[in-house]
């Protein structure tokens, strides 16, 4: 099993700034396409892939509008679904994030580009930073046709904008079923500030969120 608290490889600036390199143009663009706020529509629910699911449960916990985010697997078996068996890599799982939020304070495009811009380096396959495997492979589970059809669109204008310096490799895929992981990896980021890995590799995105889209921070 992967242990993380010994992964401090990379120099600090490398491991902090991974996912800030492949851009190239800022500020970072709204999706032209999203699916309209609406006062009624009830909590919806998304579920995102993008490397440990420690760094994106900690930033999305963070984002306004945002009511709860549960760290877990997806893309594989529920009898597969078990940090020690997700860790090897052959179960078809990903590290993944289940956030449940109010449209009417965020939409489902806004999520998608703080995810794409400050939560992970979409053009990474298979791998974010100094974690590898399909497991922390890019994903969005898309749930409905409405949720595919922004993903998709999002992907394609950042492609054709050349905001990264290489193409996203973000999955689109239908979702088929989200497992909670184990009770030790829920809120992890803020009950191990101090962890090494969590101060190089998310802490920094905590920053970034903050720095550049405030107005879609909670007040903690």
């Amino acid at each position: 099993m992967l242990n993380r608290s010994f992964l401090i490889v990379l120099p600090a600036l490398l491991v902090t700034t991974f996912w800030a390199d492949a851009r190239v143009k800022v500020p970072f663009p709204d999706p032209a396409i999203d699916i309209p706020a609406g006062p009624s529509a009830g909590q919806q629910t998304a579920v995102l892939a993008g490397g440990c699911f420690w760094g994106m449960e900690g930033l999305f916990e963070r984002v306004k509008g945002v009511t709860e985010v549960v760290s877990g697997f997806a893309g594989g078996a529920a009898k597969t679904a078990h940090y020690d068996m997700v860790s090897e890599g052959n179960t078809g799982h990903a590290e993944s994030v289940k956030i449940t939020f109010d449209p009417s304070q965020i939409t489902f495009g806004q999520l998608l580009k703080i995810y794409f811009s400050v939560a992970h380096d979409p053009t990474e396959l298979n791998r974010q930073g100094p974690d590898v495997g399909t497991q922390y492979r890019s994903a969005i589970f898309y749930m409905n046709d409405d949720q595919k059809r922004v993903a998709e669109a999002y992907i394609q204008q950042l492609d054709q904008a050349r905001v990264f310096s290489h193409r996203i490799v973000t999955q689109v895929v239908p979702y088929h079923g989200f497992y909670a992981a184990e009770k030790y990896h829920q809120h992890y980021l803020d009950h191990n500030m101090t962890q090494p890995y969590i101060v190089y590799n998310d802490l920094p995105k905590l920053a970034a969120l903050k720095k550049q889209y405030p107005a879609l921070c909670k007040r903690r």
